[in-house]
């Protein structure tokens, strides 16, 4: 059997169990090219109808999936999405070379904050390492991070993906360890979601100049809000539709330039955006509106 029709067949058995899947090259990135100029903002399959968007192609449809792997001939391996459904996949991967132990590491963390580890689904990475799988809390936004709670210890989360078992790389293959008897993904111990999630985003404060109509107060707050309640896929869009609002009430005289970059960015960063992502939206509105 082919590794492309091997990885096809791991594939759609991970899609029969509710994982999201895409085609991988051997070199564990995404197989199929971006049909998109840089800089596009289509986010997957679904808003444009053409494969290319790695992780945003990712699907449970076994038609779909075929057809993903018709457009990627090359391709050894598949990915599965992380962070997204109703009980969204959190991987954390474990690297265990040149000198680096991320499951020691991670062994360490458990005593250092009090929790166990549970017995949930285990890949084992060609390099030795191993990929742990975990369900996460539905809607929460589990950032993507290396070596950041620990040398070694990388974090799978939102727009991530982990490579799936009967994947091949070039350095051997990806298979679930000998020892589960039953694949079933447990839930992240507490303490360890803890620590993935980033910190509350601050309350932002827009105190009422004096010299400032007392109706700012309310037109801000609605923008921000507007801004903070935005689904995935609209987040830049609205901010960028209320920082143009916004700025045209401080051309007006009617808002403070600090107010509306303060309030806006951290609405922006509490709905999931990159905080110098949301400066710089901020930035353009400002330009376009010449405020």
């Amino acid at each position: 059997m082919s590794h492309w029709q091997h990885a096809l067949d791991n594939a759609l058995e991970a899609a029969a169990r509710g994982f999201g899947v895409f085609p991988l090259s051997r070199n564990k990135v995404p197989a199929i090219p971006s049909p998109h100029e840089r800089n596009h903002r289509c986010s997957g399959l679904h808003e444009c109808g053409a494969f290319g968007h790695g992780v945003g192609d990712a699907s449970t449809c076994p038609d779909i999936i075929r057809l993903g792997f018709e457009q990627a001939p090359h391709a050894a391996g598949y990915g599965i999405a992380c962070g997204a459904g109703p009980l969204p996949l959190v991987g954390v991967d474990l690297d265990r070379k040149n000198g680096v132990d991320g499951a020691s590491a991670l062994n360490r963390l458990a005593d250092a904050h009090g929790f166990v580890i549970p017995s949930t689904v285990v890949v084992c990475t060609p390099s030795g390492g191993f990929h742990l799988w975990f369900t996460g809390p539905a809607g929460a936004h589990i950032p993507n991070s290396a070596s950041k709670l620990g040398p070694g210890i990388d974090v799978r989360g939102t727009r991530g993906y982990l490579v799936g078992p009967g994947s091949r790389g070039k350095t051997g293959e990806y298979t679930i360890h000998p020892n589960i008897t039953e694949p079933t993904v447990r839930p992240i111990p507490e303490q360890l979601l803890k620590l993935l999630l980033p910190p509350p985003a601050p309350r932002f404060r827009q105190p009422i100049p004096r010299r400032l109509p007392s109706r700012r107060g309310n037109v801000l707050d609605g923008l921000a809000q507007f801004v903070a309640t935005a689904p995935q896929g609209t987040r830049n869009d609205r901010l960028f539709w209320a920082a143009c609002r916004a700025w045209e009430h401080v051309r007006d005289e009617h808002l403070a330039a600090g107010d509306v970059v303060g309030a806006l960015v951290s609405a922006a960063v509490g709905a999931g955006l990159g905080e110098r992502a949301a400066e710089n939206t901020v930035t353009s509105a400002r330009k376009k509106v010449g405020a």
